[in-house]
């Protein structure tokens, strides 16, 4: 069983990450055909399974990296036509620009910080659990 502040926590991140993929939809959703299995924008109770984009986040302690413990993004684009790099990397700085400038609103006095990490983008800073600051 998970600690409920932590569920708090984490489902604030994830409904930030939710926004930023309705942006993302909003925006770039008509650039490609969507996976056949995807149902269109919106339609199902759950953005990370419709349209064109999902961004997710998973925790890691952070062992073997000099960034330590954190959050590490995954932004899926789910399409059967190639893309290409130029256009992954313009998609993936706007998502990452996007989370950046909110990351503060939804955390305050956090000092979170989204940085790369090798080959992956991470949140890192204070991820430690407040009471006052993480009620549901």
């Amino acid at each position: 069983m998970r600690h409920p502040l932590a569920e708090a926590w984490e489902q604030r991140l994830e409904t930030l990450l939710q926004d930023v993929d309705r942006g993302l939809e909003q925006r770039f959703g008509s650039m490609f055909d969507r996976h056949p299995s995807r149902p269109a924008d919106g339609e199902t109770a759950n953005r990370r399974y419709d349209g064109l984009f999902r961004i997710t986040a998973s925790f890691t302690a952070g062992f073997g990296s000099d960034a330590g413990p954190g959050y590490v993004l995954n932004i899926g684009i789910f399409t059967l036509e190639p893309v290409p790099d130029s256009t992954r990397a313009t998609l993936e700085k706007k998502a990452v620009a996007d989370i950046r400038a909110r990351l503060p609103q939804i955390f305050p006095g956090r000092n979170l910080r989204l940085i790369r990490d090798g080959a992956v983008w991470k949140i890192t800073g204070d991820l430690s659990l407040h009471p006052e600051e993480d009620r549901p």
